[in-house]
């Protein structure tokens, strides 16, 4: 239910807290945003919350302080931006094990140190501190912006990121248990994960920026940044600040490009950078063997928005004849 003409809140949020019955709360989530102009995506296991979602500003609004009245939320913190729309296709709330896909068990009693925006930055500027910087996100995402000098794993999923630890950081590289570790993620759930598993291999000088580069860039901008930040929603690349350095190339060329795209392929729905004439010349697909399917999304809906299910096309189309 679109209210027309109204503000609208971009929300992002999490809380590693246990949960006694988190399918029960799934129920009353989706109790309350009935008939409500929200969409995003939240997900609920024993561990906690993980959020992201838009919607009609007083309806976010009645939201973060329906949740903070839950015994357990009272602490949640909710990173709020401005739109003039919902920036998902729609609200999914579900039950999940794990809040993010690690597969590995953590002890959450037992993360790295919370380091401010405003003692991040400092960190950043300063010439005599001898730190290892780590970028938590899939490569994808570091691809089209990250901090300077961040180490940029060529992780394609969160999972990836045991090897990168054993393989890269300990076998190869054999770093220094007490070298001091500064990691950072989109809004701060990864490091919590990656953090403790991290002390739990036995390095000791752990530091996570609180909650995110989304709230390093509320208080500091796009300072120490380079390019943009990679979000999972409709617009999957937001500027930090009024820099609008592009910092990533088109797939099929070495134009200077950071609009993202899935392949055609419904198949393959491999997430590229692509300019504009390769996009129209490859008919949306990163491949010729992709060009090939039988199964692709129309050249016609593609608007630098993620991929929809196949039936979402179809449905397009007899609405369109």
């Amino acid at each position: 239910m679109r209210v027309m003409g109204n503000e609208y809140l971009i929300l992002a949020y999490y809380l590693i807290n246990p949960i006694k019955d988190p399918r029960l709360l799934v129920k009353e989530h989706k109790k309350f945003f009935n008939n409500k102009d929200v969409a995003g995506r939240i997900y609920l296991s024993e561990d906690g919350i993980n959020g992201q979602m838009s919607g009609e500003k007083s309806q976010c609004e009645a939201y973060m302080q329906w949740l903070k009245q839950i015994e357990g939320f009272e602490s949640v913190k909710f990173k709020i931006e401005s739109s003039n729309e919902n920036i998902f296709f729609k609200m999914t709330i579900k039950y999940r094990e794990q809040l993010v896909a690690f597969d590995h068990k953590v002890d959450f009693n037992n993360i790295g140190e919370h380091m401010s925006p405003q003692e991040w930055r400092r960190h950043l500027q300063s010439t005599d501190e001898d730190y290892l910087l780590i970028d938590v996100r899939n490569d994808y995402e570091s691809k089209v912006g990250h901090f300077e000098g961040a180490d940029l794993p060529q992780c394609k999923t969160f999972r990836e990121f045991t090897d990168y630890t054993e393989k890269e950081l300990i076998e190869k590289r054999k770093v220094s248990k007490d070298k001091k570790i500064l990691m950072y993620c989109t809004g701060g759930i990864r490091c919590e994960y990656y953090s403790a598993y991290m002390k739990e291999k036995g390095f000791e000088n752990v530091h996570q920026l609180d909650g995110g580069v989304i709230n390093y860039a509320h208080h500091e901008g796009d300072k120490h940044w380079e390019g943009k930040l990679f979000v999972f929603d409709d617009r999957l690349v937001a500027k930090l600040g009024d820099d609008d350095k592009c910092i990533s190339s088109c797939h099929h060329c070495d134009q200077k490009v950071d609009a993202y795209f899935n392949c055609a392929n419904m198949d393959c729905n491999f997430l590229f950078n692509c300019c504009s004439d390769c996009l129209e010349k490859h008919k949306g697909c990163c491949s010729g063997d992709c060009y090939a399917s039988k199964r692709l999304r129309p050249v016609e809906h593609f608007s630098g928005k993620p991929f929809r299910k196949w039936y979402y096309y179809l449905s397009e189309s007899k609405m369109a004849q």
